[in-house]
C-alpha cells in the first residue's frame, strides 16, 4: 500500500480515537452545555462571603477557583462545596472562548435571578438557565475579558481535591448548634449531617442554609462527634473531634479526608 495512503489511514486513526478532546466529544461523554460571566475583581476579592457560608475563601482554602451557581444548579444550597470542570465552548463562540483549556471551580455562593431582564440578555442566572457566575481569575483561564460572557460545557461530580481534614466551625447559642463544614474533598457537598455528644445518641441535623447545618440539643461541655454523608453517598465519623471544653466560635480540623 502507497506510505501516503498509510499515513492517511493513521492520522485518520488518531483523530477518531481522540474525538473526546474536541467539544463535540465532550458534548456527548457527559458534559452539559451552559454559560458563564465572572465577578469579584481581578484578585476576586468580591467573592468572599456568599450563600454558602464560607466566608473568607481564601483562609477557608476554596482560593480563587471558585463560582456562584444560578438557581437551576445551587439546589438550595446543596450544591455548596460541589466542584465543577468547565471548558468554554470554542466551536459556539471562536472569538470570546479560550481553546483547549479547562478550569476546575468549587461551588461557594448563589447567584440571584434577576426577573427584570430576559434570560438572554441579562438575566443569565434565571431559571432554567445553567449558569456560572465565575471568580474573575477563574473565567479568565476559559474566556477573553472583553467577552463578559461565554457558552460552556462543564462536567459536575468532580472530585474536589482538598489539603488537610475535614473542618467543622461551631456557632450558635444554648439549644443551637450552627456548624459550618468546610475543606470536604471528593464530592465536596454534604447530603446529610448527625450530631452527638458524650453524654447523647445520635440526632439527626438538618441545612440551616447553604454549608452550615444546625441542631437543637444542648451540648455545653460535652464532647461532640459528627457523622457525614457526602453527595455520593460516602459516609465518614468524626468521633470526639470537638473537646468538652468547646466554645461557640472554634474551629476544629480533622485528620479524615473523603476519597
Amino acid at each position: 500500500m502507497d506510505m501516503g495512503v498509510n499515513f492517511g489511514l493513521f492520522a485518520l486513526l488518531i483523530l477518531s480515537c481522540c474525538s473526546f478532546t474536541t467539544i463535540e466529544g465532550l458534548a456527548r461523554s457527559g458534559w452539559t452545555k451552559g454559560s458563564a460571566t465572572f465577578y469579584g475583581g481581578s484578585d476576586a476579592s468580591g467573592t468572599m462571603g456568599g450563600a454558602c457560608g464560607y466566608g473568607d475563601l481564601y483562609s477557608a482554602g476554596y482560593g480563587t477557583r471558585t463560582a456562584a451557581l444560578s438557581t437551576a444548579l445551587f439546589n438550595d444550597g446543596a450544591a455548596c462545596g460541589q466542584c465543577y470542570k468547565i471548558v468554554c465552548d470554542f466551536k459556539t463562540d471562536p472569538r470570546w472562548c479560550v481553546r483547549g483549556l479547562s478550569v476546575t471551580v468549587t461551588a461557594t455562593n448563589f447567584c440571584p435571578p434577576n426577573y427584570a431582564l430576559p434570560n438572554d440578555n441579562g438575566g443569565w442566572c434565571n431559571p432554567p438557565r445553567q449558569h456560572f457566575d465565575m471568580a474573575q481569575p477563574a473565567w479568565e483561564k476559559i474566556g477573553i475579558y472583553r467577552g463578559g460572557i461565554v457558552p460552556v460545557l462543564f462536567q459536575r461530580w468532580v472530585p474536589c481535591k482538598k489539603h488537610g481534614g475535614v473542618r467543622f466551625t461551631i456557632n450558635g447559642r444554648d439549644y443551637f448548634e450552627l456548624v459550618l463544614v468546610t475543606n470536604v474533598a471528593a464530592a465536596g457537598s454534604i447530603q446529610s449531617m448527625s450530631i452527638k455528644g458524650s453524654n447523647t445518641g445520635w440526632q439527626p441535623m438538618s441545612r440551616n442554609w447553604g454549608a452550615n447545618w444546625q441542631s437543637t440539643a444542648y451540648l455545653n461541655a460535652q464532647s461532640i462527634s459528627f457523622k457525614v454523608t457526602t453527595s455520593d453517598g460516602q459516609t465518614l465519623v468524626f468521633p470526639d473531634i470537638v473537646p468538652s471544653n468547646w466554645g461557640f466560635g472554634q474551629t476544629f480540623s480533622s485528620r479524615l479526608q473523603f476519597k
